[in-house]
């Protein structure tokens, strides 16, 4: 059994999902190889030469590999895939970009999402927005995966892994990489932080989300949102959590103003600690939190930094 994992990474730093996806490859209990596909990308291979359980790393280095376009990066790896029984990337929007492209090439099923693997062949994801596990087994010669980062650890440092630089496919030519708006903070990333602070329509607007992020600096947190406040135009869209947004699943989740849609719930209920602050008793967040607090969030919140000042000066 040979495993190929597809590491996601900006030419420069290796992508924690990737970590998570390698744990899942290496429950198969196979020979496990990464892909590395970019323009510039040396120390991206290095790193991923130095995790636990990697046997191999494959390099591809060309110039329309440099943004990682799913059309190429799929062609390269159906090229690859008859060399392997799994290929597996993470469940973000890269992966669920490429993998359904590399499944329909491959004339096989995609499984999507995992969240445990059972054996070689038969996986577990959640399906109606989490409410549902379905295991599922599939016969398919090459499984095509994709891994929700949030079920697996990361996996550790401390392999030495060989190395291998291979022939690049073509070029598709059938997109091209136009340009990109990045959001820049010095803020965790939301699908990394180990706290997060997340508003919902109970904000009433974008300004109040200061109040977030004042309580999120002090906590060294990041800062999320649900639907219902970016389809508002609250906030950018790279802050929605759940179904439809992001996954996560931090040490501590505090939602504010947020009612706990299913689609909300969905995207944070495997956090380790989830607490909510709503002046609706009757809010299902209320149902998944740790923590509850019934209050006016225009008052809760200020009173949380006040109170993170005085322990901060308490030292």
């Amino acid at each position: 059994m040979s495993i190929l994992v597809i590491a996601e990474h900006d030419n420069a730093v290796l992508k924690a999902a990737t970590l998570n996806t390698i744990t899942a490859a290496a429950q198969l209990g196979g020979d496990i190889a990464v892909l590395v596909a970019g323009h510039g990308c040396g120390a991206v291979a290095e790193a991923a030469a130095q995790i636990a359980g990697v046997k191999k790393v494959l390099v591809a280095d060309a110039p329309h590999y440099a943004h990682q376009l799913a059309e190429n990066v799929a062609a390269l790896i159906v090229g690859l895939a008859g060399g392997y029984t799994h290929i597996l990337a993470p469940a973000t929007a890269a992966g669920k970009n490429t993998l359904p492209r590399v499944a329909a090439l491959l004339d096989v099923a995609q499984i999507s999402d995992i969240i445990k693997v059972e054996s070689a062949d038969t996986f577990v994801r959640p399906i109606y927005a989490g409410n549902v596990l379905a295991t599922v087994q599939s016969k398919d010669p090459v499984k095509v995966i994709t891994v929700r980062g949030t079920a697996f650890p990361a996996a550790a440092s401390g392999g030495s892994a060989s190395t291998e630089t291979i022939v690049p496919a073509a070029d598709a030519s059938t997109s091209s990489f136009v340009g990109q708006q990045l959001t820049k903070s010095d803020r965790p990333e939301l699908t990394a932080a180990k706290v997060i602070i997340s508003g919902g329509r109970g904000m009433g607007n974008g300004d109040n989300f200061k109040l977030l992020e004042d309580v999120a600096d002090k906590l060294g947190a990041a800062v999320g949102a649900s639907r219902a406040a970016v389809d508002a135009g609250f906030v950018p869209n790279d802050y929605q959590v759940g179904q439809t947004g992001k996954v996560v699943a931090p040490e501590l989740y505090i939602a504010v103003g947020i009612s706990g849609a299913i689609q909300h719930l969905a995207g944070m209920k495997d956090s380790k600690v989830i607490a909510a602050i709503n002046k609706d008793e009757e809010a299902p967040i209320f149902q998944v939190a740790d923590y509850g607090l019934v209050a006016d969030l225009f008052a809760a919140v200020p009173e949380l930094s006040n109170e993170l000042d005085k322990l901060k000066a308490a030292g």
